[in-house]
């Protein structure tokens, strides 16, 4: 098969993920779980050929050359787009493809918390962070955040990404997408002068390292509201990483910084459906109240679950209510919910019915 009838058969079987490599069969992730879709293993002549295909332009050629790895999207005419990851492994080249959904759905048909992120997109200034593995819907989540402030906003929007995934079209706002290597070097880079482009929302596509926090956290100061994605499983542990990005002295100052800017999170996790059509989300939200605002300035910072798992009248959940929702409303096998959650225990008390107190 050519890459075009892989990408044909990978959309045909709705798979996030297509997984290619020399001596190999092809395999795709359909409903989160890696399956064979071609029998015949790829030659290594046929892998050189769709590598070939992919770097076309000398520019691609170029960084994979010195860089044994590479990022980009690739659009198929007639089939769709895809985010394109190469890599070397044992000398060959390997490919993992993702299929980046041309459509951008609105909240409820994604199943996430509406009310939650229409009051965080209503935001003027701030920061807003969307949280999860890899693969489980971080840039679904931005993309559908976007487009109903794009819907119902008449603003200035500047994305910058790594590469960009999904296009949008102006509505209300405009919308200027840019993506690193092409558009600009870096985060930093592009952070740097991002408040003389005079931008009311800035996306920025992953947040690595200090100095993109930190150039964050001064656009938020400025009077912009920052939307950003990090590969971390709660709130707990996205806060913790947020301040360990930088040298212990500046713990305090960060802190309490973040005690002021940080608006709330929402953290996603994938499971397979019960009728095995598709995956569905398991969502913890957080939303920066004053004590929580407390907790975060005083670094009691793990004492914020009790509040999330008490916080529903603020507009918060936890993975373990989520969980427990999922399957009492029949999407969910109890199983695949359990092999997600945090603390099995805690599940299975909560799909019990049963509420576990502590000492304060």
């Amino acid at each position: 098969m050519n890459l075009k009838e892989l990408f044909q058969l990978m959309c045909e079987k709705e798979a996030s993920d297509l997984y290619l490599r020399t001596g190999a069969i092809p395999r795709a992730r359909i409903n989160g779980k890696v399956e064979t879709i071609v029998s015949e293993p790829l030659s290594r002549p046929d892998m050189q050929g769709i590598t070939n295909l992919l770097l076309a332009s000398e520019l691609r050629k170029k960084h994979f050359i010195e860089h044994y790895d590479i990022d980009f999207i690739h659009e198929e005419p007639d089939v769709g787009r895809f985010r394109i990851n190469i890599f070397m492994q044992r000398g060959t080249p390997a490919i993992v493809a993702r299929h980046v959904h041309m459509k951008v759905k609105d909240f409820e048909q994604l199943r996430l918390p509406a009310d939650l992120l229409k009051q965080a997109c209503e935001e003027s200034k701030g920061l807003f962070l969307v949280c999860g593995p890899a693969g489980n819907g971080k840039s679904t989540t931005i993309a559908s955040m976007i487009e109903y402030i794009n819907s119902i906003s008449a603003k200035h929007i500047i994305t910058i990404e790594d590469p960009i995934e999904f296009l949008f079209q102006d509505k209300k706002s405009i919308i200027n997408q840019r993506e690193l290597g092409l558009d600009v070097q870096s985060y930093p880079m592009a952070l740097k002068h991002v408040t003389q482009q005079s931008p009311d929302i800035i996306f920025i596509g992953n947040i690595r390292d200090e100095p993109t926090m930190r150039a964050a956290i001064t656009a938020t100061e400025l009077g912009t509201f920052v939307i950003s994605t990090f590969h971390t499983i709660n709130a707990v542990q996205t806060i913790i990483r947020v301040v360990n990005f930088f040298p212990p002295h500046l713990h305090d100052e960060i802190r309490m910084q973040l005690s002021l800017i940080l608006k709330g999170t929402i953290s996603v996790r994938l499971l397979a459906r019960k009728d095995g059509k598709g995956r569905v989300p398991a969502v913890e939200t957080m939303v920066v109240t004053p004590t929580v605002a407390r907790l975060i300035r005083d670094g009691e910072i793990r004492e914020i679950q009790m509040y999330i798992d008490e916080g529903e009248l603020f507009g918060m959940q936890s993975f373990k209510k989520s969980l427990v929702k999922l399957v009492k409303d029949g999407l969910v096998d109890p199983a695949e919910a359990r092999n997600y959650a945090d603390s099995k225990d805690e599940f299975d008390l909560e799909l019990k019915g049963i509420r576990r107190y502590t000492d304060s």
